[in-house]
C-alpha cells in the first residue's frame, strides 16, 4: 500500500539525518570528536609515492641448494653412499659418485615418493632436474620449482612488507602482487620516500654469531665489514641465535652509558639458546650481525639467561627506532629491488579533484534539469532524493573510512545515473497504470509494485558485477566497485523510502487531482 506509518517516517528521516551529518564531517575539522572519521583520498587524489618491488631470488636458491648439499650428504650417508666434490655454482649443485650408486642417485630424484625431489602431480613435474654425466651429477631447480620458490618468497615478503609499513602508520596503504616476484606499493599521502625505501631496502637477516681468530677456516669462518666502520673481523658461519627467535624488539635510552639501543626480548627457545651460548662463551666477543655486516661485537661478561638483552651501535633515535621496526616485522625471504618509482604531487592530486567534482557537478545538474523538466513536482522529489542519495553515500564510505580514488568518482556518478533510472522506471510505470485506473493512490501503488521486479534485476546484476570487479581487480577499480556497490544500496534506499515517502506525502494530499503526473 501507499502507505508510510509515523514510526517509518520517523526512521526514514533520523537515518538520513545521521548519513547526512557524517557525510559533512568530511568538511569539518578533523579535531572534532563528534565526527571524526572521513574519507581517505587515494593515490590520485591526494597525491603520494608508487614504487615497484623486484624479488631477487637468487640468494634464496642458492641458500636452498646449500641446504639440500647437507640434506644430500647425510641422506646418501645412512645409505652407505659417499658423494664426492660437492659443489655450488651458477645456481647448480654439482657431485660425483662411484659408478655402482649411479642407478640409485638417478632412483631417488627421480621417483615420485622422493623425500629429496618432491613431484608435483598436477604439474607433472618434479621439484629438481637432474643431469647425468659420467659419474658427475648437476642438480638445479625444475621450472616449476623456479615458480614455486618464487610464490613463496613474494607471499611472504608481500606480508613483511605490509607490517613494516603498517607499523610507519601510513593511512590507507595499497600493496599488491604483480606477476609471482613483484610487489606494488602505493602510499597516498607521502611525499618523501625515502624512509620506506630505506626500510624495505633492507632484508633485515639478524644472526648472533662468535668472533673467531681461526682465518684459515675459509668453510666455517668468514670476513665481515662493520656498518659504521671500515674494519672487519672474522666471525663464525654457525648461527648461535637468529631473528626467528625474537618476540619484540624496541627503541630505548641506555641511560648508563648515554647513548640509544634497542632492546629485545627472546622466546622460550631463543632465551634457551642465548643463555647457554653466552653461560660457555664468557670472555668472547659475540657479534651481532645484520644483513651481513656487524652491528656490534661486545664481549661477554657473564650469562644472560632472562631471554632480554640488548643493542648499540652508536645509534640516532630515528635508527634505533627503524632497527627495531625491522626486527619486529621479520626478515624479509629475499631482497628487494626498486625497480620503479614515481611521486603524485598534492597539486596533480588537487587538480584530479577538482577534474571530478566539475564532471559530478555538470552531470547532476543536468540530470536535475532533465528530471524536473520531465515529471515537474515528482521530478524535483526525485531531485531532493538524489541528493540525500549521495549524502547516504558518503556517509556510509566515510564509516568505513573508505579510500576515494578518481575511478570511485566516476562509481559515484554512475551511481547518479542508476539512481534516476530506478526513478524514470517507475513513473513511467505510474503513468501507464495512471491510463486504466482513475484513483491516484492505487496507481502510484501499482506503479512503485510493478516496476521493482526490473529495478531490482538492473541493480543485483549491477551488484554482482561490482563484487566481482572488488575481489579479482586491484587498486583503481576496487575504488570504482566499491563505490558502485555502495550506491546500489543507497540507491535502492532513497528510491523506495525517500522518493516514496515524499511522493506519498504530495499524492496523499492530493489524491483526487488529475494529470499528476
Amino acid at each position: 500500500m501507499l502507505y508510510f506509518s509515523k514510526l517509518r517516517i520517523i526512521f526514514v528521516s533520523l537515518i538520513s539525518l545521521v548519513f547526512i551529518l557524517l557525510a559533512s564531517s568530511n568538511l569539518l575539522d578533523s579535531s572534532n570528536k563528534l565526527l571524526n572519521k572521513r574519507i581517505n583520498l587515494g593515490l590520485d587524489l591526494q597525491g603520494g609515492s608508487y614504487l615497484l618491488l623486484e624479488i631477487d631470488n637468487t640468494p634464496v636458491i642458492e641458500q636452498k641448494l646449500q641446504n639440500l648439499s647437507i640434506t644430500l650428504r647425510n641422506y646418501f650417508k645412512e645409505k652407505n653412499i659417499r658423494i664426492n666434490n660437492i659443489k655450488l655454482t651458477n645456481q647448480k649443485l654439482s657431485f660425483s659418485v662411484d659408478n655402482k650408486f649411479k642407478d640409485t642417485i638417478l632412483e631417488v630424484f627421480t621417483d615420485e615418493e622422493s623425500d629429496i625431489n618432491p613431484y608435483y602431480p598436477r604439474f607433472k613435474s618434479h621439484q629438481l632436474d637432474i643431469i647425468e654425466d659420467n659419474n658427475l651429477f648437476i642438480v638445479n631447480y625444475s621450472r616449476q620449482g623456479i615458480i614455486e620458490i618464487k610464490t613463496s618468497s613474494q607471499d611472504q615478503a608481500l606480508e613483511i612488507v605490509r607490517r613494516r609499513i603498517d607499523e610507519i602508520g601510513t593511512n590507507e596503504p595499497n600493496i599488491l602482487k604483480r606477476g609471482n616476484d613483484r610487489i606494488l606499493v602505493e602510499l597516498p599521502g607521502l611525499d618523501d620516500p625515502m624512509r620506506i625505501k630505506s626500510l624495505l631496502g633492507k632484508t633485515a637477516n639478524l644472526t648472533f654469531r662468535f668472533v673467531t681468530n681461526n682465518n684459515e677456516d675459509s668453510f666455517g669462518a668468514e670476513k665481515l665489514k662493520y656498518e659504521d666502520s671500515p674494519d672487519e673481523a672474522i666471525v663464525s658461519k654457525r648461527i648461535v641465535l637468529s631473528g626467528d627467535n625474537l618476540l619484540d624488539a624496541q627503541p630505548r635510552m641506555d641511560t648508563e652509558n648515554n647513548e640509544t639501543v634497542v632492546s629485545f626480548t627472546l622466546d622460550r627457545v631463543g632465551a634457551k639458546r642465548f643463555g647457554k651460548a653466552t653461560s660457555s662463551g664468557i670472555g668472547k666477543q659475540l657479534a651481532i650481525v645484520l644483513d651481513g655486516k656487524i652491528i656490534s661485537a661486545p664481549v661477554i661478561r657473564d650469562t644472560i639467561a632472562s631471554g632480554s638483552g640488548q643493542i648499540s651501535g652508536g645509534f640516532t633515535f630515528q635508527s634505533a627506532t627503524d632497527l627495531a621496526l625491522l626486527l619486529r616485522s621479520g626478515a624479509l625471504p629475499a631482497p628487494l629491488n626498486i625497480i620503479e618509482e614515481r611521486t603524485v604531487g598534492p597539486d596533480l592530486g588537487q587538480d584530479s579533484i577538482n577534474s571530478g567534482i566539475i564532471a559530478l557537478v555538470i552531470g547532476f545538474l543536468l540530470v536535475i534539469l532533465f528530471i524536473f523538466l520531465k515529471y515537474r513536482i515528482f521530478g524535483l522529489i526525485t531531485n531532493v532524493a538524489l541528493i540525500i542519495n549521495l549524502f547516504l553515500l558518503i556517509g556510509v564510505l566515510t564509516i568505513f573510512e573508505a579510500t576515494l580514488t578518481l575511478p570511485g568518482i566516476a562509481g559515484i556518478i554512475l551511481t547518479v545515473g542508476m539512481a534516476v533510472d530506478a526513478n524514470v522506471l517507475i513513473f513511467e510505470r505510474i503513468k501507464e497504470e495512471l491510463k486504466n485506473e482513475k484513483n491516484n493512490l492505487i496507481a502510484f501503488d501499482s506503479g512503485y509494485t510493478k516496476s521493482r521486479t526490473a529495478i531490482l534485476d538492473a541493480n543485483i546484476t549491477t551488484l554482482l558485477a561490482a563484487i566481482i570487479l572488488f575481489f579479482m581487480g586491484s587498486g583503481p577499480i576496487k575504488g570504482f566497485s566499491l563505490t558502485l556497490g555502495v550506491g546500489i544500496f543507497t540507491t535502492l534506499f532513497s528510491v523506495y523510502f525517500i522518493a516514496r515517502l515524499l511522493t506519498v506525502l504530495y499524492v496523499s494530499k492530493n489524491k483526487d487531482k488529475e494529470g499528476l503526473i
